[in-house]
């Protein structure tokens, strides 16, 4: 399901730091973090349906997904991979019109030359027929992404947002070890009170997906989150990208890749 907290054009070394968890079933087979060698993406890859849920390129562009949380008889059956949707961006090619292919989905993608950032959602507010595309200019500062809206007051929303701030007190304006702050912030296993569950589907499903860390055992294997990143974009425009992940022998591994913004 994923979650994501992130700090945009309010640092004054950073221009965008993010921190993110994707949650995914730990049998499915993913490529670590790498430069794709057929197109110009730095990120992991999905390599069921092809695509990512988090991604930049050399010319400072950027997107990461997220699902919307919706009853399982709501879904479409046949809807197109929504890992497609970061690439898209990436590729520079059209996103609205390809939206109502997907199920319920929240996406941020943003330019760091242009200072643009935006968050696009299939699944906005008082949509008819349950499709309703929502393009939202993000305003600068300190953002929380989950499986709701932009900002939704989730239990793991808030609780991620609130343990980011403490961090960023630690380190003032200063340089941010964003290896360390994953240990202290994205590894938090904390669940929701039932009474602060969303009541979209079961409760029992809802409540192990409410920490920022995930992990759960489905019939269908260990589910969770299985790779925890950290991108960061400095003034001088040097990009960081590190990945903290399950390998196929679910060992824990990291590295990192950096590289200026052309």
């Amino acid at each position: 399901m994923c979650i994501g907290v992130f700090l945009w054009q309010a640092h004054p070394l950073y221009p965008f730091v993010l921190l993110n968890n994707r949650d995914e079933y730990h049998e499915r087979p993913t490529k670590a973090l790498s430069w794709w060698e057929d197109l110009d993406i730095l990120g992991g890859r999905d390599e069921v349906g092809g695509g990512t849920w988090l991604g930049c390129s050399r010319q400072g562009r950027f997107a990461f997904l997220t699902n919307v949380l919706e009853p399982h008889n709501s879904l479409i059956v046949h809807a197109q991979t929504r890992g497609n949707l970061p690439l898209l961006f990436l590729k520079a090619n059209e996103l609205k019109r390809e939206a109502g292919n997907y199920n319920g989905f929240n996406l941020i993608v943003g330019d760091v030359g242009s200072k643009c950032m935006y968050y696009i959602t299939n699944r906005a507010k008082g949509g008819d027929e349950g499709i309703s595309v929502s393009v939202e200019k993000v305003s600068p500062g300190l953002h929380v992404l989950s499986n709701a809206s932009l900002d939704s007051p989730w239990h793991k929303c808030e609780r991620l947002k609130q343990r980011f701030q403490q961090e960023m007190v630690r380190y003032g304006e200063g340089e941010i070890r964003v290896e360390d702050m994953i240990h202290r912030v994205m590894k938090d296993r904390v669940k929701a009170d039932q009474a602060r569950l969303p009541h979209i589907c079961s409760l029992d499903w809802e409540s192990h997906l409410s920490s920022i860390f995930v992990q759960v055992h489905t019939p269908l294997g260990v589910y969770g989150t299985r790779s925890t990143s950290a991108l960061t974009v400095t003034s001088t425009g040097e990009v960081s990208f590190y990945e903290l992940y399950l390998d196929t022998s679910n060992t824990w591994k990291e590295h990192l890749i950096n590289f200026y913004i052309n």
